[in-house]
């Protein structure tokens, strides 16, 4: 089971994708880049494609809370929903 205080573990996921190293964007480079406000970053409907990776533990639950795009606005899917809906993938990705 995925603890509160998860994180994504970066490495894992530069190896799904096959790179050598991923990073997170920076905070001021989120509203350029995705279209966004903080708080309000989505994969569903995006301004702009990229891909989407969900942990796989996220399969443990019938639904999981998403961004709607809009800050405070959130969507509860199913995680099989949630993958289709952002043509996303599971993975590996979290560390406890």
């Amino acid at each position: 089971m995925v603890k509160e205080n998860a994180q994504l573990d970066l490495k894992a996921l530069a190896r799904i994708l096959g790179n050598r190293k991923v990073e997170t964007v920076s905070l001021k480079e989120v509203q350029p880049l995705r279209g966004y406000i903080r708080g309000g970053v989505t994969a569903l409907a995006s301004k702009k494609d990229c891909p989407v990776y969900l942990d796989e533990t996220a399969t443990l639950f019938e639904q999981i809370t998403v961004s709607g795009g809009m800050r405070g606005m959130l969507l509860l899917l199913s995680p099989d929903d949630y993958l289709r809906a952002a043509n996303g993938a599971l993975g590996a990705i979290v560390q406890n």
